[in-house]
């Protein structure tokens, strides 16, 4: 594998004095029912170095995990599309901006918590604070991906969910591939990101969001769910 990056992104970038290189792994789509040990054999350990570190994102784990579902099957409830139409869309992604994905909301975190998070935004709104309802809500409702014209088919129709117990999954993966790397699943888009779990301490976690800042593997069709982290060397070897 050449170390190419995604167009519109750099291949390398300084961290903490520093310079790393997030090398993106482009994969065939994954599909319900695909095992993820499986892909995850296939795709990444021919490319894998010592001392590297791979991220996954967070979409295909659960996915192989069955937490995807077509918009026509999911049937909001009143309280999701009232909800729904206050929702920010942002550039990147609806969000829990359609009543689809406000209804995974409530299914998944609970009405109490979504009705909380929902009251406390509003109140922060009025002082100039935000971000108050995903901090209350939490990563389950952050997760949330929702079909978008920019997503690969046939996730441009579905509701994907944030995947199970992504520590333990970080955790299988990195001793699926041997024990010599680190593995993290990662929630990133173009605004930031988030570690949902890794086999790194929690400064190696702040670390790859920097890293990650930038969104190396882009939005959209790019095909590259899973990449790698490798320590980049200067013309000299240094």
């Amino acid at each position: 594998m050449s170390a190419q990056a995604n167009d519109g992104k750099a291949l390398e970038i300084a961290v903490e004095g520093a310079r790393f290189a997030r090398i993106p792994i482009r994969t065939r789509v994954v599909l319900p029912g695909d095992d993820l040990d499986a892909f995850i054999l296939e795709y990444a350990r021919p490319e894998l170095q010592t001392d590297d570190l791979l991220f996954v994102t967070e979409k295909i784990v659960a996915i192989t995990q069955g937490r995807s579902f077509l918009v026509e099957e999911i049937t909001p409830r009143p309280l999701a599309r009232f909800l729904s139409r206050y929702v920010v869309k942002t550039s990147y992604g609806i969000g829990l901006g359609t009543p689809e994905t406000m209804e995974m909301a409530l299914r998944e975190c609970g009405t109490p918590r979504i009705l909380f998070a929902a009251a406390v935004s509003a109140v922060g709104k009025l002082v100039g604070r935000r971000g108050d309802f995903y901090r209350i809500a939490g990563d389950k409702a952050r997760s949330i991906d929702g079909p978008t014209r920019h997503t690969i088919p046939p996730y441009n129709k579905a509701v994907v969910l944030g995947p199970k117990e992504p520590a333990k999954v970080a955790a299988h993966l990195k001793q699926l591939l041997g024990g010599e790397n680190d593995v993290a699943v990662v929630d990133i888009n173009d605004i930031g990101g988030n570690i949902l779990g890794s086999t790194l301490d929690g400064a190696g976690e702040r670390r790859l969001v920097e890293i990650l800042s930038d969104n190396p593997l882009g939005q959209g069709h790019q095909s590259t769910p899973l990449g790698i982290i490798r320590r980049a060397t200067s013309s000299d070897g240094n």
